[in-house]
């Protein structure tokens, strides 16, 4: 790092390390003889790679919070996929998962570090960006293969001037066993009760390539069977009813009413069908990875290296706009001569001239509800040299090119041009109708992300031109280019459904460029020292310059610094103060404005925390502002009833917008007491403030704020729902992307482990206690600058969610594990909690206890070398999820709380 970077930055960090390396280094050479060289001092430079810098040197001590998760407690679980892992992480909270019912993620599984939404979590493999999907920069983390893994790191801390943009509330880096060596067949196997099993295959195999290099080769097939609504009582608590599959109809001349059942029955009551039980709670999934890592020796001191990894993943799921099935509404001419009407029918109807004119409202059942599959096929090509320059010197430079794309089916939906012919070419009045004339699936669409990085850095030590009292200095510099572009194509075709809303792409492929360089320094300042075993700070900066396809190029600094101070081999202190940003995502900037019915609020359970009814017609809100806005009397109308919600709800993207800046900060201690060998404890405190962040003013919150909490007449807010001039009913909402928050949260990260011996005389060799906490001190989200901070510390409910995702942020979480080892076995008990939480809904008292999950694992090494079989029970004592009274999907909150039950699951692993 010089003075050339230092110019380009806004900050005096860099210059202040500068001065202080300079400084000791001047000292250095005229102070007595230096203190004892550090191990990396006896010849070449050993690599090692540390999440949460690029700085590779011996003997590294990260100053950013790190929790890391091996291979043996993703195998002792019996993970399949990443997200059988991933929940049990208590810094991560739901994101989309495969019980995702309506979210545009279609089947996708995505990370999301403490509630702050699934595009401001980065993910990286080995070190380097991993290719999102879609129209966010999320992941979907089912293209990482979970049995390959050696370890997941989880920094927590923020990291945009070691990685660039979207690492907000941290990283998530895979670290694949790329050097694994010999062949290993494994298979997984669980299930729990009527559905849900998952069932996977994978094999392994890697060879020395001579005394040049190494390859490994890594095939998967995973299956995961779909679980139903109907298989699971507590989504059955509340109906979602339609109109009757059997129908109900108005002869419009007479005025006379009548219906038919679900068992075909012709009645005088208004009728309706729960169609919930054929719902999809667990998406079905089929994937299948093949990957293959490399390492080759070209030449002495240049090592080629690359990975290829596919993943094609098929899921059958809700559309956005909800699974139940088409509705025929209207008002319809009969046919007095028309075969299929019953006698008892056709002395309800008026003929004139031959047609009666009849209002239907029915369910085509017939149809099945409605479904989505998706195909996505993610693939990522890296190619990259690497060597030393120096003994003490490494430089690396790679190339890597990804692609996730998507093709979207739509099952069970129905053209309406052919309605009109329907009602005379079956016999509509009562189930069973054939359909078939109008039924036909739909073309979604396409859509694909691209994304191709290139980037070189140098990185190691200063033992080649000097050392300091403490040691040789460690830096990192380099350059970085990112291209992202997305194609996103959807079917005219869906214009002419009865369910599914219009879908626009954006008017041209939306596409980005990030041109960053960056540098990282690390100083040992003291060693050796009373009270100051070893003292090092940490400084690191970044300038990034961003061009998007809709212009607006926008250059960003971003900087760390950090400090280590280990008072001696027991314990340990930390710190980091770094800025961070995210540039809008392609959906945020670039989408169109299209439209949902806006009664898709009422009848789409997804979408319902969005839209809670008009204060003024239930007697909530301000009458003084009611009068003012043309509002109809307290009770005139029922403000949820989806035949009067006749009006848009418009969304889209914004070419206006801008980036995310934020800032974090982090202060812990390591503790490795010598009084109690094998005892680890690490606690670290986050401050993270994020400003400017990209949100949308849905309708609960812009009725509550005009009508309740900020009723005058120059509240803005009130602009974000407009009125019928005519009825002063509810019409449109507006809810477009702006960058409206800011969001700030606090708290503490704990990470506990203990090796003893068995106790007591008791049999077997060692006990393992483990212990990873995410405990929230503070939690606000200011949704606009209009509206007051929401207390969000240890709530749910769609109010609190900063991305409209992940909906439950408890104060507390951990997972417990107890691990017990003997010659052939292991067994575990782990217990994960999930914190007591309130409704987020305005005036609401409800609250949702603490809820503790089970699960006891058993890992067998019988006398045959390389066998392992791993077995255990998951939610031990069929922990059934909370039904709150604001509930999201199936009355509960599935990105949080177990919807599978108790399961039993098995993997067996074989190494040659």
């Amino acid at each position: 790092m010089n003075a050339t970077v230092c110019r380009t930055s806004r900050t005096t960090i860099c210059l202040a390390v500068l001065a202080l390396a300079h400084g000791i280094a001047q000292a250095q050479q005229a102070e007595a003889p230096a203190a004892p060289a550090a191990a990396a001092d006896s010849g070449p430079m050993q690599q090692v790679a540390v999440t949460g810098t690029r700085i590779r040197a011996a003997a590294l001590t990260a100053t950013s919070p790190v929790s890391q998760y091996s291979a043996a407690d993703i195998a002792i679980g019996r993970a399949i996929t990443v997200e059988d892992f991933s929940v049990k992480v208590p810094q991560l909270a739901g994101g989309v998962n495969g019980t995702s019912a309506g979210s545009d993620g279609f089947g996708a599984q995505t990370l999301d570090l403490r509630n702050l939404g699934q595009s401001r979590t980065l993910v990286l493999i080995n070190g380097t960006r991993a290719v999102p999907f879609g129209f966010r920069n999320a992941v979907d983390v089912n293209f990482i293969p979970a049995p390959l893994l050696k370890r997941v790191d989880v920094l927590t801390g923020g990291a945009a001037a070691v990685y660039g943009a979207d690492a907000i509330a941290g990283v998530v880096n895979f670290i694949i066993n790329d050097r694994f060596d010999g062949l290993q067949a494994s298979t997984n196997y669980r299930t729990g009760a009527d559905g849900g099993a998952q069932k996977g295959v994978n094999v392994t195999g890697g060879t020395a390539l001579g005394e040049k290099g190494h390859i490994v080769g890594y095939l998967e097939l995973t299956r995961r069977d779909g679980l139903m609504a109907g298989d699971r009582d507590f989504a059955r608590v509340k109906p979602t009813l339609r109109p009757g599959a059997g129908g109900n109809f108005v002869d419009v001349a007479s005025g006379r009413a009548f219906s038919y059942t679900d068992g075909g029955q012709l009645s005088s009551t208004k009728q309706t069908t729960d169609y919930t039980p054929d719902y999809t709670l667990i998406q079905p999934l089929k994937r299948f990875n093949a990957s293959s890592f490399f390492t080759y020796e070209l030449s002495e001191g240049v090592e080629a290296y690359g990975r290829a990894m596919f993943s094609r993943t098929n899921t059958t799921g809700a559309p956005t706009t909800g699974q139940a099935p088409p509705v025929l509404s209207g008002v319809f001419a009969i046919n007095q001569n028309n075969p299929y009407i019953p006698a008892a029918v056709r002395n309800q109807l008026t003929f004139v001239n031959g047609v009666a004119r009849v209002q239907v409202d029915r369910s085509l059942g017939e149809l099945g509800v409605i479904t989505i599959d998706n195909k996505r096929d993610t693939y990522q090509l890296q190619a990259g040299l690497r060597g030393p320059l120096t003994s003490h010197i490494n430089w690396d430079v790679y190339v890597q090119s990804g692609r996730s794309s998507e093709s979207l089916i739509v099952n069970g939906d129905a053209s309406k041009a052919g309605a009109a012919a329907l009602v005379n070419a079956t016999n509509i009045f009562g189930p069973g109708a054939d359909v078939s004339s109008i039924a036909r699936p739909f073309d979604y669409g396409d859509r694909v992300r691209k994304q191709v990085v290139t980037a070189a850095t140098l990185s190691g030590d200063s033992s080649d031109v000097f050392k300091l009292p403490a040691g040789p200095l460690g830096f990192a510099v380099g350059a970085e280019a990112r291209r992202e572009t997305g194609e996103f194509s959807y079917s005219p075709s869906l214009a002419q459904s009865f369910n599914q809303a219009t879908v626009a792409g954006p008017a041209a492929p939306p596409s980005f460029r990030a041109k960053e360089i960056y540098a990282e320094v690390l100083v040992p300042v003291l060693r050796n020292l009373p009270l100051i075993h070893n003292l090092s700070v940490e400084g690191a900066v970044r300038r990034s310059f961003y061009s998007k396809s809709l212009g607006g190029d926008n250059a960003y600094t971003t900087d760390k610094l950090g400090a280590s101070w280990a008072v001696d081999e027991q314990l340990r202190l930390r710190a980091t103060k770094q800025s961070v940003i995210r540039e809008p995502n392609m959906g945020e900037y670039a989408n169109p404005v299209f439209s949902l019915p806006f009664n898709a609020l009422v009848t789409t359970a997804r979408l319902q925390p969005r839209y809670q009814g008009d204060p003024c017609a239930l007697g909530t809100g301000d009458k003084a502002q009611c009068a003012r806005f043309g509002a109809p009397a307290a009770g005139s109308y029922n403000s949820l009833d989806p035949a009067l919600l006749t009006g848009g709800y418009y969304y889209g993207g914004n070419p206006a917008i801008r980036a995310e800046k934020g800032d974090t900060r982090t202060l812990g201690l390591v503790l490795t007491p010598a009084f109690a060998k094998g005892l680890s404890i690490t606690v670290d405190y986050y401050d993270i403030k994020l400003k400017d962040a990209v949100g949308q003013v849905q309708p609960v919150d812009a009725l509550t704020s005009c009508y309740i909490t900020d009723p005058r007449a120059d509240n803005p807010l009130c602009q974000a729902v407009t009125r019928d001039p005519a009825t002063g009913r509810i019409k449109d909402a507006y809810p477009v992307d702006r960058n409206l928050a800011e969001i700030r949260q606090s708290g503490f990260d704990v990470d506990a482990s203990y090796r003893q011996n068995v106790p007591f005389g008791l049999p077997g060799k060692k006990l393992n206690w483990g212990y990873q906490a995410a405990i929230v001190k503070s939690y606000t989200i200011q949704k606009n600058p209009v509206l007051d901070p929401i207390d969000c510390k240890g709530t749910y409910g769609f109010r609190c969610s900063s991305d409209a995702v992940s909906l439950v942020a408890p104060a507390y979480r951990h997972r417990a594990t107890l691990a017990w080892d003997f010659d052939k076995v292991t067994a575990q008990l782990g217990w994960k909690r999930v914190g007591k939480v309130k409704d987020s809904t305005v005036g609401s008292k409800e609250s949702i206890a603490a809820q503790d999950y089970f699960e006891l694992n058993f890992a067998f090494r019988p006398a045959i070398a390389g066998l392992t079989v791993n077995v255990g029970i998951d939610n031990l004592f069929d922990k059934q999820p909370p039904t709150p009274t604001n509930a999201s999907i199936f009355n509960t909150y599935p990105d949080t709380y177990n919807v599978l039950g108790r399961a039993i699951g098995f993997s067996v692993n074989y190494k040659l």
